[in-house]
């Protein structure tokens, strides 16, 4: 495919292929949390200690990000697309064959590397090929198409796993990355060399700590997104716990089938990105990390309703994705010469946030049971935005706007 303009709209087919290709990536990294429980049965697994396996998959998201993820701004993307694909496909078979605990371990490390070096390479890669108008569009398209992924990872792994077992999970998910291999190959835009082409690999990592010193921006979003993620995880990681056990009982398949609910959220909140592009970010910010505490109130009741719970769902969801594209939009306006580096940056308090998250809430869920998981959750969330309005006032203008 020809080099994209960037003064041209993105065709709507592109911008599906960003967003489909960028939920199958990420999907990989969350298909273990509604099979935790067969995860610890098979491999024995204490409760209290089965949140190593996502916090093994976070530790592979955090050296993607800091090592992977930025030879975006040094290599050919495209081609870098192409190695990590058929390098992750492997990873997730290795993972499906595993034998030992330690062997499930390092498969899944390798697959929260090359899962999320493939997501956040995707997400630079459409904000690089899209005109400048656009961006926060566009962005929050694929981003869509992440939380999609991540959400909808939940109910393919709990239905995958109840016909084939928590292996055919991982086999099928490598099958899928083969899958998306040609379309992205064929028609992913060859854009300009990376700005970065004659920097050495480790001055460009260096480069990292010299961009997070300096973006007041990338500080306090980064900050934003490691309690945001910590929330999730606080919650995605134990709810499986409490519905697999008595008095509910649910399969995998009903699990993961919550997962469905965090679409509508998911959906409703992609048009973040356009906000962000009119100056409404921080409006924006405010009203996400809201909902973020408010949901944490029909949460609780779950024991009550499980429509209660549905409720939750939405609103954690709506507000998590509303946050993160913004997050995003904001971030990629400060330095368009070092996108992948950012996004690289940005989400390592993400990767960090999400491994705290899953450690402390298996933790709390073995301690105090879901009130606990509860507590905890919306003491995260009300710490995101107290820290949002703390630091508000020290933003560059353009990012004060509201």
């Amino acid at each position: 495919m020809k080099a994209s303009s960037l003064s041209t709209a993105l065709p709507r087919s592109l911008v599906w292929l960003f967003a489909t290709a960028s939920g199958l990536s990420v999907a990989n990294v969350y298909y273990a949390q509604p099979l935790l429980d067969a995860l610890a049965r098979d491999f024995g697994i204490r409760h209290a200690a089965v949140g190593s396996v996502v916090t093994a998959t976070q530790t592979g998201c955090a050296l993607a990000l800091l090592l992977l993820v930025p030879l975006g701004d040094r290599m050919d993307r495209r081609r870098l697309m192409a190695v990590q694909l058929l390098a992750l496909a492997a990873v997730l078979a290795a993972v499906g064959m595993a034998q030992s605990a330690p062997v499930l371990l390092a498969g899944m490390l390798g697959v929260g590397l090359l899962g999320t070096a493939m997501t956040q390479g995707l997400i630079a890669y459409v904000a690089s090929a899209a005109a400048p108008h656009e961006q926060g569009r566009v962005v929050g398209a694929a981003q869509g198409g992440v939380f999609i992924g991540l959400l909808l990872a939940r109910v393919f792994a709990g239905g995958v796993s109840d016909l084939a077992g928590w292996r055919g999970v991982y086999f099928s998910a490598a099958v899928l990355m083969l899958a998306i291999a040609l379309p992205l190959w064929r028609w992913l835009p060859v854009l300009p060399p990376a700005p970065g082409r004659t920097m050495s690999y480790p001055r460009l990592i260096v480069s990292m700590l010299t961009l997070l010193r300096q973006e007041k921006v990338l500080q306090v979003r980064g900050v934003l997104a490691l309690l945001m993620f910590a929330t999730f995880n606080i919650f995605w990681s134990a709810l499986v716990l409490p519905l697999s056990a008595p008095p509910y009982d649910f399969s995998h398949t009903v699990i993961g089938a919550f997962g469905l609910v965090g679409v509508i959220g998911a959906l409703a909140a992609a048009r973040a990105g356009q906000w962000a592009d009119r100056g409404y970010g921080q409006r924006t910010t405010a009203a996400a990390l809201a909902m973020l505490l408010l949901a944490w109130w029909p949460l609780s009741m779950m024991g009550w309703s499980l429509w209660a719970l549905v409720i939750g769902i939405v609103l954690l969801d709506l507000g998590g994705q509303a946050l993160h594209v913004t997050n995003q939009s904001l971030i990629f306006r400060t330095r368009p010469e070092a996108r992948s580096r950012l996004v690289g940056l940005y989400m390592l308090f993400y990767a960090l946030g999400s491994g705290l998250g899953a450690i402390g809430t298996t933790f709390t869920y073995a301690h105090a049971g879901w009130p606990g998981v509860c507590l905890l959750g919306a003491a995260v969330s009300l710490s995101a935005l107290l820290f949002w309005w703390m630091t508000r006032s020290g933003m560059p203008v353009s990012i004060q706007q509201v």
